[in-house]
């Protein structure tokens, strides 16, 4: 009987560690191996580059060894040329978002709560935002002049359309029972908009706001190539008057840093402010 036993325990331990095995590795890959890779993939492709760019497969005159780009990076972050460049661009991306996001969130609430607020601005939504945002730039520079306000008014533009969209839509997809319930409470239109069509279009807002900074990040290069003197667009405008290649994917691999960046720290914000979405 005692040898029955030894057997049924060490075949129960046999079975066991396969299994504490597997769910070793099925932790693994479903906690680490997507950050796994998103470090891995981007790695193998600047190694990918590297090796074509030091075997002769690519011609280096239009793509650089990424090596050759990160020692240029570090050359212009210790002149500080880097540092200057950055700070004009986060400058007017900073202030192009309030002026485009507050009105944009504002408008796009009132759009989503008055039916005949929707039917008087929806058609000027419609026919304005498909207008190509480069397209309307030499008016803007006519209208505001060269100086920070031509490009603080075109990030502002490229916020205003992706933000106001999303916020409008959010608002129409909260069910009419939470508007219902509000007005027979006697809640004001104040509260109404503080404390239902806000939250409830929360998660379409936070959405527009990261299309919004990404659409920001791209104008602001294009606005900063014409009449500025700083600025990440003007670093890569002028690194391509002077043919310095290396410079200009410096400011490349920054503005696609920067989106990285942003949108960590725009899905902690969404973390706090939307909590139930990361139960889904």
């Amino acid at each position: 009987m005692t040898d029955v036993v030894q057997k049924a325990d060490a075949a129960q331990k046999t079975t066991a560690r396969p299994a504490a095995a597997s769910g070793f590795s099925f932790s693994l890959s479903a906690g680490n191996f997507d950050r796994i890779m998103n470090v891995a993939s981007p790695l193998f492709l600047l190694l990918l580059w590297e090796v074509a760019a030091r075997l002769g497969w690519i011609d280096v005159r239009f793509f650089p060894a990424p090596s050759k780009i990160f020692q240029t990076m570090l050359t212009l972050i210790e002149n500080g040329q880097l540092w200057i460049h950055l700070k004009s661009s986060m400058y007017r991306l900073w202030w192009g978002f309030l002026f485009g996001a507050i009105p944009a969130l504002l408008l796009g609430i009132s759009m989503g709560l008055s039916r005949p607020l929707r039917a008087i601005c929806d058609p000027l939504v419609a026919a304005t935002y498909p207008i190509p945002k480069s397209a309307i730039l030499p008016l803007i520079l006519l209208i505001f002049g060269l100086g920070e306000a031509s490009k603080i008014v075109m990030v502002a533009i490229g916020l205003f359309y992706p933000i106001l969209i999303n916020t409008m839509a959010g608002v129409l997809e909260i069910p009419k029972i939470y508007f219902d319930v509000s007005k027979n409470f006697g809640a004001s239109r104040f509260q109404v908009f503080r404390t239902v069509a806000l939250p409830g279009a929360m998660p379409m807002i936070m959405t527009g706001v990261k299309l919004g900074v990404g659409l920001g990040l791209i104008l602001i290069s294009l606005a900063e190539m014409v009449g500025a003197k700083s600025g990440l667009g003007y670093m890569m405008w002028n690194a391509w008057e002077i043919l310095s290649v290396e410079t200009m994917y410096v400011g490349l691999i920054v503005i696609a840093a920067l989106g990285v960046v942003f949108t960590l720290i725009l899905n902690e914000i969404e973390r706090y402010l939307v909590p139930w979405k990361n139960t889904r």
